[in-house]
Formats: structure tokens, sequence, C-alpha cells
């Protein structure tokens, strides 16, 4: 499974939706019923993926699919398609 595969993954689980809907535009102010519990699975879940522990400043910053990209990024994760 690719880097970008096991992201989209995550969302996929956490919010139950198809890989389609995944862009910019899926964030806590777009998506009915983003709320910290499932902010907190998708963190859980990109930590076990990826083999990182996220900081406490970039949990309570992932409130988009773009901006876990550039999180992620900064752990040298490359995520292209």
């Amino acid at each position: 499974m690719t880097n970008i595969e096991k992201y989209n993954t995550a969302f996929i689980e956490v919010f139950g939706v198809a890989g389609e809907v995944l862009n910019e535009s899926f964030s806590k102010e777009n998506v009915e019923g983003w709320d910290s519990v499932h902010q907190l699975n998708i963190i859980s879940i990109l930590e076990e993926f990826f083999d990182i522990m996220f900081e406490p400043e970039e949990i309570m910053e992932l409130t988009s699919y773009g901006k876990g990209i550039e999180i992620l990024n900064r752990y040298d994760i490359d995520l292209r398609f």
C-alpha cells in the first residue's frame, strides 16, 4: 500500500466515506460529524500507519485532509499519488 493509500484509508475508515470525496475541501468546517473523537481517531491511525508520534500542536492543527498532508510532509512522508 502506498503512503497516499494509507493516508486515504485513515479518512475512509473514520468517516465511512468513499475515497473520491477526499480533497482539499474535506475539512472540519465542511464535514458533518467531524468532531474531536473523529480527529483523534485519524491521528491514532496515522501514527500507527506511519510509525510517528504527532506533537500536541499538530493534533490540534489537523482539521482538514489537506492540512494532514502538510503535517505528514514535515515528517518526510511522501504522499504523492
